[in-house]
């Protein structure tokens, strides 16, 4: 099957994603800039899982592109993914909302814990798809990026009892991790490109 469908419609959900999240910073009622200052904790979250989602719409956009063919198998893994990622406006809210209490944070770390299980899930169904994906499989490789982001969720999690600062630099440091694109598939779809280019 091919994989355009699976790609827009992902792109659709990620954009409605965002755009639900922005609806969250609610206008002041009047032009006092001091009025502002209680949305912060609702800006920073929104910033957070901002660049969280834009991340994920990054390596999304990256993995596909090295995918020749999709199966029913992969494409209920890419739903899975969006389930998740389709929940992190709510908790971005209640984070938001709540000046990132425990509990909030707690519910923020089981989300991007849940996203970054069904990422892999999804990278493996890509990847068992046939031979025609391989390419996809060696540029994985051991995905050590993957495996120590679900360690320091879960390290964030248990955190957040402690000090929910720490909490939420660690969520961060994940981030920053995922910031820049995967250099390894970077380089095959630049192999790719230089090869199509030739031909």
């Amino acid at each position: 099957m091919g994989k355009g469908r699976l790609e827009a419609f992902s792109d659709g959900v990620l954009a409605i994603i965002i755009t639900i999240m922005v609806l969250e910073l609610k206008v002041p009622h009047v032009d006092d800039p001091t009025a502002l200052k209680p949305l912060y904790p609702v800006f920073l979250s929104y910033l957070l899982s901002f660049i969280y989602i834009g991340i994920y719409w990054n390596n999304h956009h990256h993995l596909l592109h090295m995918v020749k063919h999709i199966n029913g198998k992969s494409m209920w893994a890419n739903l899975h993914l969006l389930f998740w990622l389709s929940l992190v406006p709510f908790a971005t809210a209640w984070m938001g909302e709540n000046h990132f209490s425990k509990w909030t944070i707690i519910l923020y770390n089981a989300v991007l814990i849940g996203a970054a299980i069904a990422y892999t899930l999804l990278l493996w169904a890509l990847v068992s798809c046939g031979k025609d994906n391989k390419e996809l499989a060696a540029a994985m490789g051991k995905d050590w990026k993957g495996k120590l982001s679900l360690v320091i969720y879960l390290l964030s999690t248990g955190v957040a009892f402690i000090s929910t600062a720490v909490s939420l630099l660690l969520i961060t440091l994940v981030a920053a991790i995922w910031f820049i694109p995967d250099k390894r598939v970077e380089k095959i779809v630049e192999k790719q490109e230089a090869l199509y280019d030739k031909s």
